[in-house]
């Protein structure tokens, strides 16, 4: 297949963009965009149908075939293909050792309105998959950082989630280490951002949603919790926890025990615990 690749020098204002785009979140809210570093991210941006502005080439990525596959992919959807010179994806690139090849996305963040809005997806259990009978949303609060909230995205992508609610204090989701983390998932899960926490915990109670603090110790055994309809997760800040005008409209709290001396576990192994385990209830339910 031929398509044409531009050519772009160090001060060209794509590399610019790019530059600004992977350091600032402040850009990626006000252009509504973000960088996807990496082959299998591009290919997960492509596969997800989300609109994808550019795929950017570092210089000598023709010796790369899944390179070059993914290229003659995006340049068949009609995407803009560009080439930087010598050094210059080293100088932008938000990695030590960066990528060959990544590709500038359209943000995917809907409103909390929207997420309530949607219904639960129907079931369809199946041997290989999780059943998406699992109405939850995961609401993060003043989650900072970024490899747990990318960890958080993946978890509820494997579990079918409703969606993650990403309060104002959460570190950004489209930062450029969370969509690594995120292996993927961020282009399937729907994402809320910069609610304030207040305002996610009453809309949700008011659309039927019980709402779960996770404590490590003193809530209720998340084994023997009714954890069944619309359950939304609520994840704080592992060193603050959860302020208290969260802590005032919960409806419970959750714990996982664990042995006598052991350190808690970060919000992303909390997530995955709870989420799995309610979908292990939702596939074992007649």
């Amino acid at each position: 297949m031929s398509f044409s690749v531009r050519r772009l020098g160090p001060r060209d204002q794509r590399v610019q963009r790019l530059r600004r785009l992977l350091r600032r979140s402040s850009v990626r809210d006000s252009e509504h965009a973000f960088v996807a570093e990496g082959i299998k991210l591009v290919e997960a941006a492509l596969d997800s149908g989300v609109p994808v502005e550019a795929v950017i080439l570092a210089d000598g990525w023709h010796g790369s075939a899944p390179a070059s596959a993914v290229v003659e992919r995006a340049a068949a959807a009609g995407v803009a293909i560009f080439e930087l010179g010598p050094g210059i994806m080293e100088r932008v690139a938000d990695t030590v050792s960066p990528q060959a090849v990544c590709a500038v996305v359209a943000s995917l963040e809907i409103s909390l309105h929207d997420l309530l809005s949607r219904t639960a997806p129907k079931p369809h259990p199946t041997a290989s998959g999780p059943d998406p009978r699992a109405g939850v949303v995961l609401v993060c609060v003043d989650v900072r950082d970024p490899g747990n909230l990318g960890a958080v995205l993946r978890i509820a992508g494997a579990t079918g989630v409703v969606g993650v609610i990403c309060c104002a204090g959460t570190v950004d989701p489209f930062n450029p280490k969370v969509v690594r983390a995120s292996a993927g998932a961020v282009f399937q899960v729907p994402i809320v951002v910069g609610t304030a926490p207040s305002e996610a915990l009453d809309s949700l109670g008011e659309a039927g949603y019980r709402r779960w603090a996770t404590e490590p110790h003193g809530g209720t055994d998340y084994a023997v919790a009714d954890l069944d309809g619309r359950v939304a997760l609520v994840l704080g800040n592992e060193g603050a926890g959860l302020p208290a005008e969260v802590v005032s409209r919960l409806d419970g709290s959750l714990t996982i025990p664990m042995q006598a001396g052991t350190e808690s576990l970060n919000v992303a192994m909390t997530s995955a615990v709870l989420c799995f385990d309610i979908v292990r209830r939702c596939r074992s339910a007649p």
